[in-house]
This record gives C-alpha cells, structure tokens and sequence, in this order.
C-alpha cells in the first residue's frame, strides 16, 4: 500500500492546481497539506474539510447617489416688494414774507394747524414805522392835492374874468394832476405798509401737520426762510426706490401696500409719479404710490412694503442650468421615480434662461425631484439614491477648500 502522504501531497516545487483559483482560504489550507506531509488519517480528514472553498456572496449594482431639488411651481413673474415710507403728497414750508427776529413758534412737530392759525410771529416794530411813515406820507398827499385842487379852481375863476392868463391855468392844472398822482402813491405804499405789518404773524393757509421746524425764538430769519414744515392730510403716498430693472412693471402692474405696523391688511395704490433720473447716490428711481382709501391707521412716517403683482400668472418651474441638458432630441431632465427609485428622462419646455437658472414653462409636475449636478453621466432607468441640494450645499460649505487649511 502507498504512503498516503505520497498520494496528496504535491511537489513543492510545482502549484498546486486549485491554488490559480484559490482564495485566501484555500492558500491557508495547502500551507497545512505542506506542513501535515507525516500526518496521520485524521489529518487527510482536516485537510479534506479545509479544501472546500466557502460560497461567495453575490449583491446587486450599488445605488448611486444624485443631489436633487423638489420641483415647486410658481407664477412666472413673481411678486416685487420694495419697502418704502408713507408720506404727504403735499409738504408746504411756511415762511415769512418779510424779514424779522422770530419772537414766538407756537407750534411744534407733530402739532395740527388749521386754515388761520398762527404759526410763528416776527418783531413788529419795524413794521410799526413804515405804516406810521406810510400814513403820514399819505396825509401829506391828500394834504398837498386839497391845496392844488383850490388853486386850479381859483385860477380857472380868474382866467374866466380875464386877471389870468391861460399859460398859469395850465401851471395849476398840471399841479393838481401832480397832486393826484402823488396821493395815489401814497394810497399804494400804505397798503403795503399795512400788509407787512399784518405779515409779522406767519399764518398756516391749509389743513395738516406739523413735521419739521427750522427756527427758534430769538433768531433773526430772512424773507422766505423756511420757519415750519406742514403736511397736508388729505392725500397720502408710499415714497419707495425702484431699481431700473423693475421699472416697466412699476408702470404696469396692479400694487398694494401693507404697513408693517398693521401686518395682514393691504391697501390699494396706484403708482402717481415715478421719477425721470436716477437717484446720484443710489442709482435708484423714486416712485410715488398714491395711497386709494388711507384709513387712521396709516401714518406719516410709517414703514410700508408695497408689492407689485405683475399680470404673467402663468405657473413655472426654475431650476439651476446644470439640471437640463440636451442630447440632440430637445431639452430634458432626469426625474426620479418615487416608486422604483430610479431615473426616468423627462422632455421639457423652456421658457426663458437666466443667468443662473432654466424657466421650465411645461414637462414637471409639482414635488418632482429632478437631478441637477452630473446629468451628463445619468442615463434613463439608472438606480439611485438622492441627496437634497440644500443638505448637499452644507456639506460643501463645512468641507474645507482645496489648498487651506481646515
């Protein structure tokens, strides 16, 4: 009988002919055929139970991940709001007709005035003078034509009797037309004089309040130096700065405005005034909404967002300009099916780009979750598992930059 060693060891020199083939396992195990070559039966039985390889263990194609973003469908043309101030149509600066030291401002910011009331009034001494001057000049006057009056008369008397010659009627009749003159003169300058002097009281002409002042008693103002501020009551108006770019909406498109002390109720505006240049400083165009039915609620001052709603309606999808590509046949996006996790290729129609963005008019339904990185690798019917973009956005933000430091 032969050495059974002989029969199943191999030569050590030669492979053995499973060990092509051969896994970790199998290597372990022809170590022991080499190292049993004088052992005994029970160790051809070990060797026999080590030679048989363990099954491997099949699996399917790994899911790949895709970042996504949920389709939300939203009117084209969306809402514009713009924060702006509520404000009088109409500010009137009062100011004294006539120059003078401010004696008394008896009004304040804040404060209603009425058609009549005195706002301020100047030292009227002055003004005392030139009407007392004005009366005095007109006495004179009146005075000076009662003499040339009676002197034409006389001389008209004497030239009919033959005692005066025609040449000193003349004299006397031109001196009364002098006279004439010079009481009108008078006549006109102390009106004048008695209109500055009833100038010394500054006066509100409308209805409104008072919402600047620039001078104080004791201050000595020139004629129309701003002494109050009044608006008016009876119109108001949402003051906002609009960029250029929304100015034709501005022109167009129905507005409402709601104050931020009254959240939740809007107020019907119609744009009144927008301006023809640009602010210098903001490069922004001032625009005056007329405010339609302001109820006690609406005060001036107020912050206000006024909106625009612009006609175009029509319902869109936006999505980053890497999600849709183009493979010869029309634009398309890669859309996951809910069910079976897997791309399906969508046709869609656009309606317009952007600089940053693809406005999808048809071809996306609300709560799609469309593919937008890497769509040139995907193909239709691919397995997947999805990262939403915002989640996606964060770990690329809190991953450090190539080149720099964590």
């Amino acid at each position: 009988m032969r050495d059974p060693v002989d029969l199943d060891l191999p030569h050590p020199d030669m492979p053995h002919p499973d060990m092509a083939l051969a896994g970790p396992a199998d290597l372990a195990c022809a170590g022991l055929r080499i190292a049993a070559g004088t052992a005994a039966l029970i160790g051809l039985v070990f060797l026999a139970g080590c030679g048989e390889s363990a099954p491997a263990q099949t699996e399917g194609p790994r899911a790949r991940p895709v970042q996504v973003v949920t389709v939300a469908l939203a009117p084209r043309e969306a809402e514009k709001r713009f924060v702006g101030v509520v404000r009088a149509r109409r500010e009137i600066d009062l100011a004294f007709r006539v120059a003078g030291k401010v004696t008394q401002r008896l009004v304040g910011i804040g404060d209603r005035v009425e058609p009549g009331t005195v706002v301020a009034r100047i030292d009227p001494d002055d003004l005392k003078l030139e009407l007392q001057s004005a009366e005095a000049e007109f006495a004179a006057a009146k005075a000076n034509l009662s003499q040339n009056a009676a002197e034409d008369e006389r001389a008209r008397s004497l030239t009919a009797k033959g005692f005066a010659s025609a040449a000193e009627l003349d004299r006397k009749a031109l001196a009364k037309e002098e006279a004439v003159g010079r009481l009108e003169r008078a006549r006109r300058s102390l009106e004048l004089a008695q209109n500055r002097l009833s100038y010394a009281d500054l006066v509100a002409d409308q209805a409104g309040v008072v919402i600047a002042t620039a001078a104080e008693p004791g201050q000595v103002v020139s004629t129309g130096q701003t002494i109050v501020r009044v608006a008016r009551l009876d119109e108001k108006e949402a003051l906002v700065a609009l960029p250029e770019i929304d100015l034709a909406d501005a022109r167009t498109a129905p507005a409402s405005m709601e104050l931020w002390a009254a959240p939740g109720k809007a107020y019907a505006v119609k744009l009144r005034e927008l301006s023809p240049q640009a602010d210098a400083t903001s490069r922004t165009y001032p625009a005056r909404f007329t405010i339609a039915d302001p109820d006690a609620a609406v005060a001036l001052g107020m912050t206000a967002s006024v909106t625009l709603h612009p006609k175009d309606q029509a319902k869109v999808a936006r999505l980053p300009l890497s999600a849709v590509i183009d493979k010869g046949h029309g634009p398309l996006v890669y859309v996951v099916e809910p069910g079976t996790a897997t791309l399906a290729a969508r046709p869609v129609k656009i309606a317009a780009y952007t600089d940053a963005q693809a406005i999808i008019a048809a071809g996306l339904n609300e709560g799609d979750q469309v593919v937008t990185l890497g769509v040139q690798t995907l193909e239709a019917g691919l397995a997947v598992r999805t990262v939403p973009a915002k989640a996606q956005a964060q770990v690329a933000a809190a991953a450090p930059a190539v080149g720099t430091r964590p």
